[in-house]
């Protein structure tokens, strides 16, 4: 049997040090008088690392026992966050789910009586309680569909500035300023558009489209008053321009440098090179677009101040039209019966259920671009 001791006094002296020395001496009693000389070897050894260690690092103010318990905080504190996290998805979830279940069980009523029809029928009399929403369907669809088109070339003359031509200090400025236009609150925009631009409109576009092309165009047919499909449109369209100018730059930054110098190493002029840039960012561009599609579908201030209201259905953009938004803002708080109430709690819910397709269709369109950018993009 070996005698050798398995503790030496320069042994017990190191472990001495309290973190180590019960649960060295705990191991080694387990094999004392066993000759467990090479466990008490190793056992030592490991004892001796961690003691040097705690050495080192109590000269920066930490040891293992403390960054241990550092460890265990901050893994319970990644849990609580985990939490908090999840917690907010569910509630924005739930926030949804309420809104939806909500309109649906008030509009019962109105689903009831009128069912596909009041998505197809053109009569809107609350004296007699027949609805239908198609004429509020036709000026939300087409005064959005005419800011779009006002709103897209300039979006991208833009953004092709900003990112491709631009120097950093005008860049800087111009941003700045298209992003402002965001900021300005949609009853601001209703206000200048009744003093300023519905005037400048009729006389200056609307009596003159109606003089040469109203009697051969329908699309321009007289009288053109002021509050009209045109002038919806065209206070959609300043109102959707810095949501796709800001998309359609982001989505041209995320193109990766090299395909530019590429182009340039093939001999391509700067406009070819802008062309091959807005050729990869198409997608991307496009999810911008109906994202501005859908912020023209929702808006109801400015609209409904500047469009005239008028609840039938014109095929000349210089008449008085209608939109969903606007029809629940006029007359929500003149609605006396319940049938009145269900059915513009139902014109909300079609509401509702486009622009919510819409936001869902440009998300994905925007993922499906910028999920393939790479460092090299451009910053």
């Amino acid at each position: 049997m070996n005698n050798k001791p398995l503790l030496t006094d320069g042994m017990a002296l190191i472990l001495s040090y309290t973190p180590y020395y019960a649960i060295v001496t705990h191991c080694l009693s387990g094999c004392a008088g066993n000759g467990c000389t090479v466990f008490s070897q190793r056992t030592f050894i490991i004892a001796g690392q961690l003691l040097m260690s705690d050495i080192i690092a109590a000269r920066s103010g930490t040891s293992s026992v403390r960054t241990l318990i550092g460890e265990a905080q901050s893994r319970i504190g990644d849990r609580v966050f985990y939490a908090l996290c999840v917690l907010a998805s569910v509630v924005i979830l739930a926030t949804i789910a309420g809104i939806l279940f909500q309109l649906v069980s008030s509009s019962q009523l109105s689903i009831a009586k009128f069912g596909f029809g009041f998505l197809t029928g053109s009569t809107w009399d609350p004296v007699m309680e027949e609805y239908g929403a198609r004429p509020f369907i036709y000026g939300t669809v087409v005064s959005s569909l005419m800011g779009l088109a006002l709103a897209l070339p300039l979006s991208i003359g833009i953004a092709v500035f900003l990112v491709e031509v631009a120097g950093l200090n005008v860049r800087t400025i111009a941003s700045f300023l298209v992003e402002t236009l965001a900021a300005i609150p949609s009853v601001v925009y209703g206000v200048w558009g009744v003093f300023v631009m519905v005037p400048f409109i009729q006389e200056k576009v609307g009596m003159p489209l109606a003089e040469k092309f109203g009697e051969s165009i329908p699309l321009f047919a007289g009288p053109a008053v002021g509050p009209s499909l045109l002038s919806a449109a065209v206070i959609l369209a300043i109102m959707i321009i810095p949501i796709i100018t800001s998309i359609t730059r982001d989505v041209m930054l995320a193109i990766p440098m090299s395909q530019r110098e590429a182009a340039f190493a093939l001999g391509s002029t700067k406009w070819e090179a802008i062309k091959i840039v807005i050729a990869n960012a198409r997608w991307g561009i496009l999810g911008g677009i109906i994202l501005g599609l859908g912020r023209a579908l929702g808006e109801t201030m400015a609209v409904t101040l500047v469009i005239g209201n008028s609840p039938y259905i014109n095929s000349s953009i210089l008449q008085p039209s209608y939109t969903m938004a606007s029809v629940i803002a006029n007359e929500f708080t003149e609605a006396t019966s319940d049938m009145y109430l269900s059915a513009l709690i139902e014109v909300g819910l079609v509401l509702l259920i486009t622009t919510f397709v819409v936001n869902m269709l440009a998300r994905f369109l925007v993922w499906s671009v910028t999920r393939r950018s790479i460092a090299g993009g451009r910053q």
